[in-house]
């Protein structure tokens, strides 16, 4: 059966992440831009690709291990937030934004993570 990840909130919510992430590394200095931004970036991203990809596997195992992937991703971003706020690179207001949607994003990734479980039982 195809999914459509287009019709998943949670892929939403992590495109605006990614969009977000991508803005506010913008700012970072230069001597930073292939460090933490990079890295920051990749795992932003990384959270609807692994959506978008799962969504074509057939089989609800292989589904359930990209939603796994993706979550990984989104954690990974939760950490380098918390790191460039306590290295201060990263005004507090965009700081605050992320976190929360990552946040919003994580439990999200939790439930549709249930959700395809009880389907698949």
């Amino acid at each position: 059966m195809p999914r459509d990840p287009h019709n998943l909130e949670v892929f939403r919510l992590a495109h605006e992440l990614a969009l977000e992430v991508y803005r506010a590394t913008e700012s970072l200095p230069a001597a930073e831009r292939f460090g933490l931004p990079a890295q920051m970036r990749r795992a932003a991203v990384s959270v609807p690709a692994n959506l978008a990809e799962g969504s074509s596997r057939r089989r609800t195992r292989d589904y359930q291990r990209f939603i796994e992937i993706a979550l990984g991703s989104a954690v990974e971003l939760r950490y380098l937030l918390d790191l460039t706020r306590d290295l201060g690179l990263l005004p507090p207001e965009a700081l605050a934004i992320g976190r929360k949607r990552s946040e919003h994003v994580v439990r999200s990734l939790h439930q549709l993570q249930r959700a395809v479980a009880s389907f698949s039982s």
